[in-house]
């Protein structure tokens, strides 16, 4: 081996070049930073930019109480403030990610000139949070060329600069975690990450489960506490737990107790269909939609708000406990129901049974993803055909849980076709805020909502209107009718002649009440001959039915169809005094920053005489204490002031209840999707078995939670003004016998 010696002039020389290379490579930087701030590789934040800087912000539904019922996203991000955030997140992200976070300036000078060589040839990380931040919301397609990545780094070092100068390290830390990517299932920010993985709110996580949520920050994939628990757990325990325990953060004895913990996951994965009430999230995305295009409510820029995107705050009137109720009482009855249904067609031709049954197949067929899916490929009618009767795995929706079993597509149809269907809806009378919405059973399988969308059938819920109307003509509850077979004349047409179930019927002479009570068609079809249906159609639209009501006689007995939403709201008008007041879900929709874009004022309109509603309420009382919905008092307990209606119509299709209090009005349906599929009895197929249940046991619950502020023993407040009408029969009935017989009432009647 020969070694030179250099002499002083080489070493000098040597040490020049050195100098000069270190030198060019330091003016090089600064040149290429100074031509990156001039936008030589592109523009950079603007000012504006920094001040707004863009993130996909999942809007959020907000309950009554205050409670998130759900959100809108393209990514699952709801933004949380630092105080909201628990310091053990803080620590472990400042230890893991930058433990001179708080002395730098969005740069730390001691390794970011190494790390930016080493990012040249390979991946490695380093970055300060501000730059990551600065990264996650400017950078959106980091470059695996390394040249471009070079640039797209110089670029991220001077907006980090200068998110330094317009943040405090507070509201630089927040975004960060506002920001940051959690891995799969859709889990952006803290608030989701929390969520998600441990069901909590993030200002509630513990040191453990910070330290594995910040073990996922650098490799969500990597380090998924799913697919790669032990990976995680390792990182969780020597990287995270440690450093927060060198910076100070922990004690070596919780270190030791941290590190012995498991994961301890609390996995709830969250998607568009998850939280209560889904359907009226959907119903509830349609309509803000809807509003800020109608209302012309758009962004600073004169750009449409976007639900998904733009991070909007919607404050609704649902109360998250009772739409929980809800929800439970309408699980914990319609399984029960499916059972009865099942037994009751179990072992009879469905074919032979149920009218136009093949044809409701054909349409269900025709209907379905699969069909789409098969027209699409091409495939002729005896193929598709031949696919839905080749039997695959499909998955079905039960009671106990959803299945996946193999099967025929077509008696995938039928077993849809025989499932119940059911919803509910319940809203305050005096405000009209909706505080709990059921729009079916299983929104993942069913989307269509039967609360506002659906119109069916209403049946006899349809006879305290036509009463209403007699009563404000000057008819007595307790007038007292023949209970016999009635003709109505229909110009140009056969006359009307409802027919009534014997084995129902009240014989003999019964009053307006009674024949409300035990819903009588005899009765109620006399009261519409002396009334004419102009007046009641008229009634009935003052009090909220949107959909179409032809002015013929049968509306007395509900041949009409409606929604579940406008039948709530036009009871309400009994419970409310007369007036109807808009059924109300929306109370205002705010923009992130906290800035009002829409309040919502619901209409008022005096719908009835007060002394009318009144007099109706001690009507529909009568249902509870004696008819057709006393099932509610002996079966299930409750006594308390409650007046309802129970609605069976033609075939036993639809079965309904409607339930008033003075504080809550509720509306319950339940049927079938296609009406000639039902119950081939009454017994089993009216209101009062199909859907006062339901209403049972959400009023039981709601009565049990004090907190919720809804009192049993209130009665209807009586009319401002003195009563007119006599509610005691035994002293109406004297009253009458002591009046001229030829008084208004009389003369009305005929007699």
């Amino acid at each position: 081996m020969i070694v030179v010696k250099l002499s002083q002039q080489d070493i000098r020389r040597y040490n020049g070049y050195i100098w000069k290379f270190f030198i060019t490579c330091f003016l090089l930087v600064v040149l290429l930073i100074v031509g990156t701030y001039f936008g030589i590789f592109g523009p950079l934040p603007s000012f504006r930019d920094l001040e707004n800087p863009k993130s996909n912000q999942a809007s959020e539904i907000i309950s009554s109480d205050k409670q998130t019922l759900g959100t809108y996203y393209v990514e699952n991000r709801s933004n949380v403030t630092y105080k909201e955030i628990s310091p053990n997140v803080i620590h472990a992200l400042v230890a893991t990610e930058d433990e001179r976070f708080y002395d730098h300036s969005g740069i730390d000078f001691r390794r970011q000139f190494t790390i930016l060589f080493l990012n040249i040839f390979k991946s490695q990380g380093g970055s300060t949070i501000t730059q990551q931040l600065a990264k996650n919301l400017f950078t959106e397609h980091p470059s695996r060329n390394k040249i471009v990545r070079f640039t797209q780094k110089m670029k991220e070092w001077i907006t980090a600069v200068n998110l330094e100068r317009r943040y405090t390290k507070e509201e630089i830390i927040t975004m960060y975690l506002n920001k940051v990517d959690f891995g799969a299932y859709n889990t952006f920010g803290i608030k989701s990450a929390a969520r998600t993985y441990f069901n909590t709110t993030p200002d509630k996580l513990t040191p453990d489960q910070a330290a594995m949520l910040i073990a996922m920050i650098n490799g969500p994939g990597y380090y998924s506490p799913i697919n790669h628990p032990d990976r995680l757990l390792n990182r969780r325990n020597y990287v995270v737990l440690t450093q927060m325990a060198k910076l100070g953060y922990l004690s070596e004895g919780q270190l030791a107790e941290f590190k012995a913990k498991p994961l301890g996951l609390h996995f709830n994965r969250i998607t568009h269909n998850d939280g209560p009430a889904p359907y009226f999230r959907a119903v509830l995305k349609r309509e803000v939609q809807k509003i800020l295009e109608d209302e012309s409510i758009v962004r600073a820029d004169g750009t449409p708000y976007d639900l998904d995107r733009d991070g909007l705050k919607i404050y609704t009137t649902i109360n998250y406990t009772m739409q929980q109720y809800a929800e439970e009482a309408q699980a914990e009855y319609m399984r029960q129901l499916q059972v009865q249904f099942n037994s009751h067609w179990k072992g009879y031709s469905l074919y032979k049974s149920i009218k136009n049954f093949k044809l409701l197949l054909d349409q269900g067929m025709h209907r379905s993803d699969r069909y789409k899916a098969d027209t699409l490929q091409g495939m002729s009618a005896e193929e598709i055909k031949k696919d839905f009767n080749t039997p695959t795995k499909v998955e079905l929706f039960t009671w106990k849980g959803d299945t996946t079993m193999t099967m025929k597509p077509i008696d995938s149809i039928v077993y849809s076709k025989l499932l119940l269907r059911n919803s509910m809806m319940s809203m305050d009378p005096t405000t009209g805020y909706i505080k709990a919405w059921v729009g079916g059973i299983n929104f993942e399988h069913f989307k269509y909502d039967q609360v506002k969308y659906g119109t069916r059938q209403v049946g006899s819920t349809a006879k305290p209107f036509t009463y209403a109307v007699a009563i404000d003509n000057g008819y007595s509850p307790c007038l007292k009718v023949d209970n016999v077979p009635v003709e109505i004349d229909i110009p140009g047409q056969a006359p009307y002649s409802p027919r009534q179930s014997q084995s129902d019927l009240q014989p003999g002479a019964i009053t307006l009440r009674t024949a409300l009570a035990f819903s009588q068609n005899y009765v109620t079809a006399w009261v519409m001959k002396q009334i004419g249906p102009v007046l009641v159609m008229n009634q009935i639209k003052k009090m909220g039915i949107t959909s179409e009501v032809p002015p013929y006689p049968s509306i007395c007995l509900g041949s009409f169809n409606a929604s579940v939403f406008d039948m709530t709201g036009a009871y309400s008008v009994f419970a409310n005094h007369g007036i109807w007041t808009e059924p109300t879900f929306i109370l205002r929709i705010e923009d992130k920053k906290g800035n009002v874009l829409y309040t919502h004022k619901p209409r008022v309109t005096q719908a009835m005489n007060e002394q009318t509603a009144y007099v109706m309420t001690y009507m529909l009382k009568g249902v509870i204490e004696n008819g057709t919905g006393s099932r509610l008092t002996y079966k299930y307990g409750i006594r308390n002031p409650v007046g309802g209606k129970t609605g069976t119509t033609q075939d036993n299709s639809d079965g309904w209840f409607i339930g008033i209090t003075p504080q809550l009005v509720t509306g319950v349906w339940t049927g079938c999707e296609d009406r000639d599929i039902h119950f081939r009895s009454t017994r089993l197929g009216e209101g009062a078995n199909t859907a006062l249940p339901i209403f049972a046991g959400f009023m039981k619950r709601v009565y049990a939670n004090e907190s919720l502020g809804i009192k049993k023993n209130v009665d209807f407040d009586p009319p401002k003004s003195p009563l007119t009408v006599t509610l005691d029969c035994s002293a109406y009935d004297q009253q009458q016998q002591v009046q001229n017989p030829a008084s208004d009432v009389d003369k009305k009647l005929g007699f």
